[in-house]
């Protein structure tokens, strides 16, 4: 059968009325997950992982497919709205997008972000349609040396995302690494970084740590301000992009596209790691890349079409190799294993009824989330009206309600707390948070990598340099690094002379 014969039988069975209703479900639950700082996919996959135990199987995975891409779509929310990431991989769309509000321009940014996120999901299914088999043999290639590289090519990359200083970027890296390593050794078990507290056996979780850096410092830097005013002034006439703004936004909305379809591939891209990329990129090729923090559209629409695209193609090493390119692919995984579907290079010929009916099913559900989301706009441009004396205890009390509904554990709240006072620090003295997120991200990850190569190579760092693609992905990383540095020196040399 070929690629359209396929499509075809995918579209007989996602159509279904019994499975657009889960897919119907799914999407609405991912935007409210998405909408509500800290619940998230994960969470609400694993709530609602036994109520599939008795459903058809292609409807529960369509429905827990459904709230992973959903909250891509709803995370951007409160990230424009109240500067608090409603997912990880909305973290990078607080920087533009919530300083757009910020200058009455909420609407455009929500606009971009629903229009971006279908286009980029839209195109990202098309494209897995056609490229999933032969891609999966692509990501065979990779193995823990290949994995260690990328990971250090995303951590050079944080550089491009200061706006400021580069030491201080750098040192908000390692920062993040360090933070990551917080929980038992991954190959001796043995407790790091634990101080005694049986809670930070499990690490620190990213959840409370984002929370904090981004809900409680945003609320406690606005709290300085003694006059009474509103986050932002907006009005709905004014929610639709223009023409100036699809101008702005149609090459960031292509290559985000791009950069989300090829690093949603491979296990340990994903979309954080594609919104970060898709920032860094969009920043240099801007003409006014002073521009971006300040509330640039190409800053929203470039992320947010690139995590959507990788989490339509993040399903590719899941379906085709049984890897989990996150923990939300993870969970999707134990519920394919519930209903004794393997999946691997045997599922489209074991099971082409989940495979394809899955796939299509998320073209269906992007259009449902265009159509659902482009009139709720409105509704919650509707928040911002709320004065800072009423808005600020109401975010306060959804971010502890967030974080511990989680675990169920007041220990996320403290954590919250700590790094929110960090966080307020850290915007008092120019440090910025996105660099810290995506090292801590990346940290647990990039360290499996490198202990699997390490063990493979009997101890030998040659390993990383021997493998082609490793090889690539580290020259292009020092390239990257020295680049930054000669820049940073040059300013600084600039300053001295304008100094005298």
């Amino acid at each position: 059968m070929d690629v359209f014969g396929n499509v075809l039988y995918g579209f007989q069975i996602s159509l279904q009325p019994i499975n657009l209703l889960y897919c119907f479900v799914g999407v609405i639950l991912g935007t409210l997950t998405g909408v509500l700082p800290g619940l998230g996919p994960s969470g609400t996959i694993a709530i609602l992982l036994p109520i599939t135990f008795n459903a058809p199987a292609v409807s529960s995975v369509i429905m827990l497919a459904g709230i992973f891409y959903g909250a891509q779509y709803g995370g951007s929310t409160t990230s424009i709205l109240v500067s608090i990431p409603g997912e990880p991989s909305s973290i990078v769309t607080c920087i533009d997008g919530h300083q757009m509000a910020r200058h009455g321009r909420a609407g455009p940014a929500l606009g971009i972000s629903a229009f971006g996120s279908f286009i980029a999901g839209t195109v990202g299914v098309i494209g897995l349609m056609f490229v999933a088999s032969p891609l999966a043999k692509i990501a065979l290639k990779f193995g823990p040396p290949e994995y260690f590289s990328l990971m250090v090519l995303g951590l050079i990359i944080l550089i491009y995302l200061t706006q400021k200083s580069l030491i201080k970027a750098i040192s908000m890296g390692a920062f993040g690494l360090i933070l990551s390593f917080f929980g038992l050794d991954i190959v001796s078990g043995q407790p790091r970084f634990a101080f005694g507290l049986d809670e930070l056996f499990d690490g620190v979780g990213i959840v409370p740590v984002a929370m904090g850096l981004f809900g409680v410092a945003e609320t406690l830097a606005n709290l300085e301000k003694t006059e009474e005013v509103k986050i932002f002034e907006t009005h709905i006439k004014g929610l639709l992009p223009s023409r100036k703004d699809w101008a702005d936004s149609i090459w960031p909305l292509i290559r985000g596209t791009t950069i989300g379809f090829f690093l949603g591939i491979l296990p340990g891209g994903g979309a954080i790691l594609s919104s970060f990329v898709s920032y860094a990129v969009e920043k240099k090729v801007s003409k006014h890349p002073e521009r971006f923090g300040q509330g640039t559209i190409e800053g929203v629409a470039g992320p947010e079409a690139a995590n959507n695209a990788a989490s339509s193609t993040g399903f590719i090493p899941l379906l085709t190799l049984g890897i989990p390119a996150n923990v939300v692919l993870a969970m999707l995984l134990a519920g394919l294993l519930i209903h004794n579907i393997t999946p691997g290079p045997l599922l489209l010929k074991q099971h082409p009824d989940v495979f394809w009916g899955v796939i299509t099913s998320m073209y269906t559900g992007n259009v449902l989330l265009l159509v659902l989301n482009l009139p709720l706009i409105g509704m919650w441009v509707q928040i911002t009206k709320l004065p800072y004396r009423l808005l600020f205890p109401l975010i306060i009390l959804f971010c502890v309600i967030g974080v511990y509904s989680i675990n169920n554990a007041v220990f996320d709240i403290w954590i919250m707390l700590i790094f929110g006072a960090i966080g307020y620090f850290m915007k008092k003295c120019d440090y910025e948070p996105a660099p810290l997120t995506l090292a801590y991200v990346l940290g647990p990850m990039m360290e499996q990598a490198l202990r699997q190569s390490l063990i493979i190579s009997n101890g030998s760092f040659s390993i990383f340099f021997f493998r082609p693609i490793s090889a690539i992905a580290l020259v292009v990383a020092v390239f990257l690094l020295v680049t930054a540095f000669t820049g940073f020196a040059k300013q600084k040399r600039l300053q001295v002379v304008e100094g005298e």
